[in-house]
């Protein structure tokens, strides 16, 4: 399958469309029933996509790896969101870590960064 931009997604998607990104974690959030959410940007756009993550998803054994500045490529469903402020989300198939961010080594965090930094 051919990687989709995020721009593209948060503009054109139509729930129910299966689609697969890649890009770097901006952040990620753990609950407690057994999912994650993974916030991902490709630098296609300034904004990000929430990604929801269930424990049955394949590769979801590598989400404690998942830190911000990992780069993940996730195969999924694009569903209308529930949350405010985003139209849609995508719901993974697929999770894959082609490599995580040590945060001792680079202390990223979500906001905005200069380019000195």
């Amino acid at each position: 399958m051919v990687r989709t931009h995020i721009s593209r997604i948060l503009n054109d998607a139509r729930p129910g469309d299966v689609v697969k990104v890649g890009g770097w974690v901006r952040t990620r959030r753990d609950s407690k029933q057994g999912f994650s959410f993974v916030e991902l940007n490709d630098g296609s756009c300034f904004s990000s996509i929430q990604v929801v993550v269930d424990a049955d998803t394949p590769g979801y054994n590598a989400i404690k790896d998942v830190t911000t500045g990992s780069c993940v490529s996730i195969t999924g469903e694009v569903k209308e969101s529930p949350g405010k402020g985003q139209r849609v989300e995508l719901h993974a198939q697929e999770l894959v870590l082609h490599g995580s961010a040590d945060g001792d080594t680079y202390p990223l965090q979500k906001k905005r960064h200069s380019f000195e930094f």
